[in-house]
């Protein structure tokens, strides 16, 4: 599986059907008369189109746990397709990357086709590096389009409400775009309205120095009255890719949402060094670090290019569920499994389907990881033992994990490891 991208001969509108279907059948568990049902259908619609820009789960804890084999074959929730690049850049492995999203399943192949025909690292680097250059959609009519499938180009040639063709996102602040895009953008603004900026956690020297900075210029913002009122409703995390049914878990025990909100954010302002976490450099500065000499993920570093292009075809993007996908392979296949957050979407019958599917297409010693919105691993009492029982769950591991996870946003981090 590890060579071509699979391609989808479809028309723009019959994905837009298939997405909202899919989506559906992922996020709504009420009538749509009754309040929580029409949250989660304002958050279907939300979620339709491009969401994640940039993935937000730290690929190097991810491959430190994995500790992956040369050789091995990795299963993976594509999102915007930065970790799936990323494995490969840094391990001999091959990824099958799934998304639901045709959005991100056209992100991931566009990406893999600017890996595959362009000349030159700075190539690459204008479309997910600087990501504002004037120049990448002729890029892309001259080298990119005829590469890709009719899917891929129907997307990326699809126009947005303004008219404007959407590989156009990439002379316009890439990172920017999309629900998470608009999201951070939504709360420099908000941030601006009460008098503070965000950015200036980014001119920072120091761990000490950024903490400062947080607690004079962001933390009082989670205090206010008519803030804590917004951040109490599910649709104000709608932005973040939060479904209603992952509100709850977020905010787990918790006096107030905005209380949880505020110490995730505080993490993300201080807990890691500005040099090392590019995730505080896309939350506060809405982008990399300009002239690209700040962190990055591993496939966006200009030492990994050459690997990255040689590894290029060990990636393959498939549109499919993850379960649906494991569902039609007929031997155990995969060393392990990236699951990101999609668990906590879940009901109990769509945990125990995935990984009824897990076991039986896992190979001996397989490891499985996954996120999740509050501290503990969901799976205990929602996936019958007969299943559950054939993995080993290593807490103190998790939750170091968990520790050393940049994003800062998760409250666990989980690795199970399938026995047989």
């Amino acid at each position: 599986m590890g060579g071509a991208v699979e391609a989808h001969a479809e028309g723009e509108g019959a994905l837009q059907g298939r997405r909202n279907h899919r989506l559906a059948e992922a996020v709504h568990r009420y009538g749509a008369a009754s309040r929580k049902g029409l949250e989660e259908r304002f958050f279907t619609w939300a979620f339709s189109g491009l969401v994640y820009p940039q993935i937000w789960e730290d690929p190097v804890v991810d491959l430190v746990a994995m500790a992956l084999a040369p050789g091995q074959h990795v299963a993976a929730i594509a999102s915007g397709g930065c970790n799936a690049l990323s494995y490969v850049a840094v391990e001999d492995v091959r990824v099958t990357a799934l998304d639901l999203n045709p959005a991100h399943v056209a992100l991931n192949r566009l990406k893999l086709a600017i890996v595959r025909h362009a000349p030159d690292y700075e190539t690459f680097a204008r479309f997910f590096v600087s990501a504002a250059d004037a120049e990448t959609a002729k890029i892309y009519d001259t080298l990119l389009a005829p590469h890709l499938d009719a899917a891929t180009r129907a997307y990326w040639e699809g126009r947005d409400m303004l008219g404007r063709r959407r590989i156009s996102y990439f002379a316009r602040r890439f990172y920017r775009q999309g629900l998470l895009g608009g999201f951070i953008t939504m709360g420099h603004w908000v941030s601006r309205l009460h008098g503070r900026n965000p950015a200036k956690v980014l001119a920072a020297t120091s761990r000490a120095e950024q903490e400062r900075i947080f607690n004079e210029e962001l933390a009082p913002l989670f205090d206010m009255r008519h803030m804590r009122w917004l951040m109490s409703k599910p649709a104000s995390l709608f932005g973040l890719g939060i479904p209603p049914s992952q509100y709850d878990a977020l905010k787990g025990n918790a006096p107030h949402m905005a209380d949880v909100l505020k110490a995730r954010l505080a993490r993300l302002s201080y807990g890691f060094d500005l040099e090392d976490n590019y995730f505080a450099w896309q939350a506060f500065g809405r982008g990399y670090k300009a002239g690209g000499n700040g962190p990055l993920p591993p496939y966006l570093a200009r030492s990994n290019w050459e690997t990255l292009k040689a590894r290029a075809h060990n990636v393959s993007v498939v549109h499919a569920k993850f379960d649906e996908h494991l569902a039609r392979l007929a031997a155990p296949t995969y060393d392990a499994y990236v699951l990101l957050d999609a668990q906590d979407w879940m009901t109990d019958a769509q945990l125990t389907a995935l990984w009824s599917e897990i076991v039986r297409t896992a190979k001996p010693g397989a490891r499985v990881i996954f996120r999740t919105a509050g501290e503990e691993t969901i799976l205990p009492g929602r996936v019958p033992s007969a299943i559950l029982g054939r993995f080993r769950y290593d807490a103190a591991q998790s939750r170091a994990f968990t520790e050393r996870d940049r994003s800062s946003i998760y409250g666990g981090f989980h690795l199970y490891t399938f026995e047989g």
